[in-house]
């Protein structure tokens, strides 16, 4: 695929092999941002995993300090009492067997980011795997996303929680928020995506854990970063 005119002026504006500190690539990403839309940023973090292992999956959820910029849209499966908790938390769908049936069928879009279920409707839900499973938004007690504190769940969610689990590369991929935020806001997201990730190291693992990581906005290109420098940050922020 052919880069536009303003893709490659930015690919000669900084060194792409070099390892920057988490603050200058920050900085980096925020300048050579150039899309008229308010691009997303996203890190990608290079874990020494075999995510062929089941227990050397990655997987969990990280609340970022100053949200992802996102309005983000939660489907809960819930009823009664936990249903209207799930409502006055901003819940943008609710239901329980008949939404199941309706996303199974097709009727129902699939235009959320997140799957909330309670335990007890899990026996519903676990039919729609071959559904939400490909897209990532099958609930799991690991991710969170099946609970019985629905409300405060969901509050969390829309509030700049989010959920994360590493590809079959051995990649985790979260957005840490967008070009217009402050500088500082972004560095703190940083921050804390990258600590949760420390912290979700699996025992199993041997070697080095985190090989490498990068930050890059919606259409700009991926900026390295010195993944010594970044367990500083995090460590001066605990």
């Amino acid at each position: 695929m052919s880069k536009s005119k303003n893709r490659k002026a930015v690919d000669q504006g900084y060194e792409k092999l070099k390892l920057h500190g988490p603050a200058e690539a920050v900085g980096l990403v925020r300048n050579l941002s150039f899309a008229k839309f308010d691009e997303s940023v996203d890190a990608v973090f290079e874990l020494g995993i075999d995510p062929r292992q089941a227990d050397q999956i990655v997987r969990g959820t990280v609340s970022l300090p100053n949200g992802t910029g996102k309005d983000v849209k939660v489907a809960v499966f819930a009823e009664s009492d936990q249903a209207r908790e799930a409502e006055e938390a901003g819940a943008d769908l609710i239901g329980g067997a008949e939404l199941a049936e309706a996303m199974q069928s097709g009727k129902q879009a699939l235009d959320f980011d997140v799957v909330i279920a309670v335990p007890s409707m899990m026996s519903v839900v676990g039919k729609l795997g071959p559904v939400l499973g490909p897209r990532g938004l099958m609930p799991n007690p690991k991710s969170g996303t099946v609970t019985k504190d629905v409300g405060k769940t969901v509050a969390a969610f829309k509030a700049g929680r989010v959920e994360y689990r590493n590809d079959r590369y051995g990649n985790v991929h979260l957005p840490i928020g967008r070009v217009s935020f402050e500088a500082d806001a972004l560095l703190e997201n940083l921050a804390a995506a990258s600590d949760e990730i420390f912290r979700a190291r699996p025992a199993s693992t041997k070697g080095r854990f985190m090989r490498g990581a990068s930050i890059s906005s919606t259409m700009g290109p991926g900026v390295k970063i010195d993944t010594g420098l970044l367990e500083d940050v995090v460590k001066e922020g605990r």
